[in-house]
C-alpha cells in the first residue's frame, strides 16, 4: 500500500497486479476509489469487494487493450442505482467507454477522492496518448517507465522527446506511477547506455531488493528519472559516448539520441 499524498487527501494508491507486468493504479479514500488504466476488470472487482469500495471514475492513459480491456465489464457491473461512472480519456483517440474525452489544459475533478487533476498531452507511444497530474501524482501510462520509455509505436522521436520534456519540467518530488514493472530489464538496458552511472546502480540493487521480495518497484520519483533514466539523459556525456558507439556515429542532437537509444532498446 502506499500513501498517497503528503497532504493527506486520500487513504492511499494500490497497486494491482493485472496480466504479465501491468499494474492498475487504484485511488482510494473513504469509501470511493478511482482506477487508472483497468485492462483487466477482474483484479478492481477483487479489490473493491473485498474492501466493500464503491467504483467513482476511471482515468484511460491510451488505448492499447491492456490499458482498456475491463471498461465494458467495470461499467456493466456498475450498481444501476449508481450515477453514469465518468471515464476519463484521450480525446484523439477513440476509445469505447470512454465518456470524458480530455486533451491537454483539460482538469479532471474527483471529487468523491477531493483530487483534481490537469491533462498533459503526451504523443509518442501511441498518437492520443494523456498523462495526468496533480498533487505531486503523475499518472503516465506507457509514456514513462522507471529507467525508460514506451516503444513509438504510433508517434515520433520528436513527440516522444517533447513529452519526456513535459514529465522533466514536472517538480522533482512527483511520484511517477507507470503501468509496467519493466524497472528491471530497463535498468539493465540502462548499464549499457550509460555504463558509469553510481546512482543508476544504487537504485538497481534497492529494486532487485523490493522484487526479490515480491514488492513493486513503483512509484519512482522525477528526481529519481532524472539521475537515472538515460531517455531523460540525453544530452549527458556517458549517454552520447555509448551512442555513439552503439550507433558508429554521434547523434546531431537530444532528440536523434533518443531516437537512437529507443532503437537500440528495441533490440537490446
Amino acid at each position: 500500500m502506499v500513501s498517497a499524498s503528503k497532504s493527506g487527501l486520500m487513504d492511499a494508491i494500490i497497486p494491482l497486479p493485472a496480466f504479465r507486468d501491468n499494474y492498475i493504479w487504484l485511488l482510494r479514500r473513504g469509501r470511493h476509489a478511482v482506477v487508472v488504466d483497468p485492462g483487466d476488470a477482474a483484479p478492481v472487482q477483487a479489490y473493491l469487494q473485498a474492501e466493500d469500495l464503491a467504483l467513482s471514475a476511471i482515468l484511460v492513459t491510451h488505448h492499447h487493450p491492456d490499458h482498456v480491456g475491463g471498461l465494458g465489464e467495470l461499467l456493466d457491473a456498475a450498481p444501476l442505482s449508481a450515477k453514469e461512472i465518468p471515464v476519463f480519456g484521450p480525446g484523439r483517440e477513440n476509445i469505447a467507454g470512454v465518456n470524458r474525452p480530455v486533451m491537454e489544459g483539460d482538469t479532471v475533478v474527483l471529487p468523491d477522492l477531493k483530487l483534481t487533476l490537469g491533462v498533459l498531452d503526451v504523443p509518442g507511444h501511441t498518437a492520443g496518448h494523456v498523462a495526468y497530474y496533480g498533487e505531486t501524482l503523475l499518472f503516465c501510462g506507457d509514456t514513462l517507465f522507471s529507467a525508460g520509455c514506451g516503444r513509438l509505436f504510433e508517434g515520433s522521436p520528436a513527440q516522444m522527446a517533447a513529452s519526456l520534456a513535459k514529465f522533466n519540467a514536472l517538480p522533482a518530488e512527483t511520484r511517477v506511477y507507470c503501468t509496467h514493472e519493466y524497472t528491471l530489464s530497463n535498468l539493465a538496458f540502462s548499464r549499457a547506455a550509460e555504463p558509469h552511472n553510481p546512482a543508476r546502480d544504487e537504485y538497481a540493487h534497492w529494486c532487485e531488493a523490493q522484487r526479490a521480495g515480491g514488492k513493486p518497484t513503483l512509484p519512482s520519483t522525477i528526481a529519481r528519472e532524472r539521475a537515472i533514466n538515460p531517455f531523460l539523459r540525453t544530452q549527458e556525456a556517458g549517454v552520447i559516448a555509448a551512442v555513439t558507439q552503439h550507433a558508429g556515429t554521434p547523434p546531431a542532437d537530444a532528440v536523434a539520441c533518443l531516437a537512437a537509444l529507443r532503437a537500440w532498446k528495441d533490440v537490446f
